[in-house]
């Protein structure tokens, strides 16, 4: 079984090489983290990566992707 990616260690990107920042919403149309998340992303810890991914989820079920 594998496991969702914000129960994983180390905590992987959820980077998917889609970089596009939509100016609406502040969020990158790939992974959906703001700016402030993706500089921070590579220098911070598990706890705050996986707040990111909670994030993430949190704004998929807000979002309206048609």
């Amino acid at each position: 079984m594998n496991l969702p990616p914000e129960l994983q260690t180390p905590v992987p990107s959820p980077c998917i090489s889609l970089c596009e920042m939509d100016k609406a919403t502040g969020l990158c149309r790939g992974c959906l983290r703001t700016i402030d998340e993706i500089v921070a992303w590579g220098g911070a810890g598990d706890d705050y990566k996986r707040a990111v991914w909670t994030e993430i989820r949190r704004r998929e079920s807000e979002l309206d992707f048609g």
